[in-house]
């Protein structure tokens, strides 16, 4: 889906963003609230009421704080948008509902955002909003799952087993903002504060609210950029997509006469080319991690993901570290079929090994098929998130001149930049 890049002035005067971030932030071990948590410098909430500020999608922006919490409440205030603050509840589900009495009348669109999502480009909120005005009643971002999902099961004195293996094709990871029509949205929660402890409590998200009471919940794609920072490693990759800059935080190095150093960047270049199939091998179109299951598949000793491919040439040809027929090639039967997400995260692996941090990635494709613009958000969202960092993709074609031209194969061009962290 394609966000607009405007409203209309009564679509956001009757729409509203909930940001709750009332969390203690225990597994961060700052020992603070975690909206106040500082990345690059600035705290998470303010990170967060920055991309509000950007998509420019309402005219209420509502902040749930901890009680009694003056740090966080003097930085809202301070803040260009100037949230109206509230102070939240024992759980998110109570801090959700201090949010919802705060909505102005004629409230019609609420969004409900998490403040550990600090980092949710602008976007998406922008596509949540589109997708509300269009229609639904609750609509949230996801992003594929790379990895695979066990359901498990724990019999009394002996170690859990695996009960099931559910598709992966059919799985997503659901981020915020949350998007309702906000009636139904405080009827849901009206009638849920009647629920006992336990029915209460299995609550994770709003979206579950409204499952549970029979509303449809639509999907946009999300971002990688919106991950939840919940710990140290999710705060460090965080910082990772920000453009570099001094943190506050960051000490001098020795005899730096109080200057940081200048961090140069390396960059690579990776070049894929892969053959489609010849139709008798019936193989599946895998390209930028994404299944084309209209398209006959490309040939190669894995899953044939030129693009995916393509990233990670680039990335070891950054670092220094080899190429891809070192790491991967026909000689390593235990990559055999593997996937290009796969891949691509045993390479990010790799150059972090070697201590280089990945600023991101960006690759071209040319060939006649799959058709991928419709696609290009989730195919951005599946590889940065096998990498953790920003991938982007895009596609061209060779106006019909060469093997591209003509169908029979697809070429990916990539570019890389990694920065050594030690």
């Amino acid at each position: 889906m394609n966000a607009p890049t405007s409203f209309s002035e009564q679509e956001i005067q009757q729409t509203a963003v909930i940001v709750v971030a009332a969390g203690s932030g225990t597994r961060l071990g700052y020992g603070i609230p975690k909206a106040l948590v500082p990345l690059a410098g600035r705290s998470l909430l303010e990170h967060a009421l920055d991309r509000i500020q950007l998509a420019g999608c309402a005219a209420q922006v509502i902040a749930v704080l901890p009680e009694d919490e003056a740090e966080l409440a003097a930085i809202a205030a301070n803040h260009p948008l100037r949230p109206h603050c509230v102070s939240g509840g024992a759980t998110r589900n109570d801090s959700v509902r201090a949010g919802l009495a705060a909505l102005e009348p004629g409230t019609e669109r609420v969004l409900i955002h998490d403040a550990a999502r600090a980092l949710t480009p602008p976007e998406v909120f922008l596509q949540v909003l589109s997708a509300l005005l269009a229609g639904a009643r609750a609509v949230i971002p996801v992003v594929p799952v790379v990895d695979t999902i066990k359901q498990v099961a724990t019999d009394p004195g002996r170690q859990p087993h695996v009960t099931g293996t559910p598709a992966r094709d059919l799985l997503r990871a659901v981020q915020t903002p949350q998007g309702f029509h906000a009636p139904t949205l405080l009827a849901a929660h009206q009638r849920a504060t009647g629920w006992d402890r336990a029915k209460a409590e299995a609550i994770t998200d709003d979206a579950m609210l409204m499952e549970i009471l029979g509303e449809r919940v639509d999907t946009v794609p999300g971002a990688a950029a919106a991950l939840k920072i919940t710990t140290k490693p999710d705060l460090v990759l965080a910082e990772s997509m920000l453009p570099v800059h001094p943190s506050k935080e960051s000490p001098m190095p020795p005899h730096s006469g109080g200057q940081q150093p200048p961090l140069i960047p390396r960059t690579g270049i990776g070049i894929d080319v892969h053959a489609v199939a010849d139709p008798a091998e019936s193989r599946a179109m895998w390209l930028a991690g994404l299944h084309f299951p209209e398209d006959q598949g490309l040939s190669g000793h894995s899953d044939g993901d030129a693009v995916a491919h393509a990233a990670c040439d680039a990335l070891f040809s950054a670092a220094g570290i080899g190429d891809l027929g070192a790491h991967f090639g026909t000689d390593r039967p235990e990559y055999a079929g593997a996937s290009g997400t796969t891949l691509l995260a045993e390479a990010a692996r790799l150059v972090r090994a070697a201590g280089f941090e990945i600023g991101n990635v960006a690759v071209q494709f040319v060939g006649r098929r799959p058709k991928f613009a419709a696609r290009r958000t989730e195919a951005d969202a599946v590889l940065s998130q096998a990498a953790g960092a920003p991938v982007s993709v895009t596609a061209t074609t060779s106006d019909g001149l060469g093997y591209e031209g003509t169908g029979a194969g697809v070429t990916a061009y990539a570019t890389a930049l990694v920065y050594s962290v030690r």
